[in-house]
């Protein structure tokens, strides 16, 4: 068995259960704009679940083709080599999608997803999936930019792991955090602040590594951990660190 995979014992890889829930797909990003009745129509293909933070949703290779939309909590994308480290690709919140490329090209799950909080999840077959695409455009007009700045993401990722040392990925993965959190002039409160190694998993190194780097910044003036953020008191110096180092 593959670590990450959903077949297991424990709390971590439990399965969630199906919840009656009165709830609405408006908030979906593919799916604003759509009339009341088509949104009601496709919710008539789904399943809602209900999963408890750490729970495995889907598995890195597994099988299954199912479509997935987060309607509250979050979860995180990742996956887990056979000694269990982990690498983090991302964390999708309320209105996100997942589970779309196996219902696109009917390979296996590219990664592992499970819960961070509790969450709400809506799951769809990927038959079901195909016939809203072909028979609501909007939908898959909405999708494609989704997948695009997804490939843009990865491909970023890809050039900072093979080319910028442990702490320059460090700073590029607190600006990217800082960005998507709001800058309000040149602040960020990151909130709720990621662990060590959640940074970690997301750069490929390790806790250590991510307390020196912070320890840094902090000393020198560019961040500061609070009880419930971790504050970006100067973007612009971060901005100016990343830009050092890519030439970008």
């Amino acid at each position: 068995m593959l670590p990450g995979s959903t077949d297991g014992d424990g709390a971590i890889m439990a399965r969630a259960h199906a919840v009656h829930a009165d709830y609405s797909l408006a908030d979906v990003k593919i799916f604003v704009g759509l009339s009341d009745a088509a949104l009601e129509r496709i919710k008539l293909n789904c399943v809602l679940h209900h999963y408890q933070p750490g729970a495995s949703v889907v598995g890195y290779l597994e099988s299954s083709s199912d479509v997935f939309f987060i309607v509250s909590g979050e979860v995180r994308v990742a996956i887990y080599s056979l000694s269990g480290k982990v690498v983090s690709f991302q964390e999708l919140g309320p209105g996100e999608i997942f589970g779309e490329y196996p219902a696109i090209d009917a390979g296996p799950r590219s990664a592992s997803v499970e819960a961070r909080s509790s969450s709400l999840i809506a799951s769809m077959p990927s038959t079901a999936f195909i016939d809203v695409l072909e028979t609501e455009p909007k939908v898959a007009q909405a999708l494609l930019p989704s997948l695009v700045t997804r490939i843009r993401a990865l491909t970023t990722r890809v050039y900072e792991f093979s080319t910028l040392a442990v702490n320059n990925r460090i700073q590029a993965e607190l600006l990217r955090l800082a960005k998507l959190a709001g800058t309000q002039g040149n602040s960020a409160d990151i909130t709720p602040p990621p662990t060590h190694a959640e940074i970690a998993a997301r750069v490929s190194t390790s806790r250590e590594a991510v307390s020196r780097e912070l320890a840094r910044l902090s000393r020198i003036g560019v961040i500061e951990r609070e009880s419930r953020a971790l504050l970006v008191k100067n973007v612009n110096r971060l901005v100016d660190m990343v830009h050092e180092a890519t030439g970008e």
